[in-house]
């Protein structure tokens, strides 16, 4: 569980990375969360944009993003999600 400091300093890392999933009317599947688990052992920090045809609730979208990758929701800000998780391998970030 990360506390309101680590949050705020992890979301001034995500200001100026770029989306690099989307979750469309598909909704989430095992191979966006996949690829998700992947991402973010290689990056430990990602956003996922959420488009206007997707139906579910931006909310439920991220909290089952966040549980099934086993990653921390960040930050919910409009269609965006902030994600992360802290690899094993390429550790990058260093939380205060």
């Amino acid at each position: 569980m990360l506390t309101g400091k680590q949050k705020r300093y992890l979301r001034s890392l995500a200001h100026h990375v770029q989306p690099i999933f989307q979750v469309g009317k598909g909704g989430t599947n095992d191979q966006l969360i996949r690829h998700i688990e992947e991402a973010l052992e290689v990056r430990e920090l990602i956003k996922v944009s959420i488009l206007n045809n997707c139906m579910d609730d931006r909310f439920e979208v991220a909290e089952e993003l966040a549980t099934r990758s086993g990653a921390e929701l960040v930050q919910v800000i409009g269609k965006t999600i902030v994600l992360y998780k802290e690899s094993a391998e390429h550790k990058q970030i260093e939380l205060p």
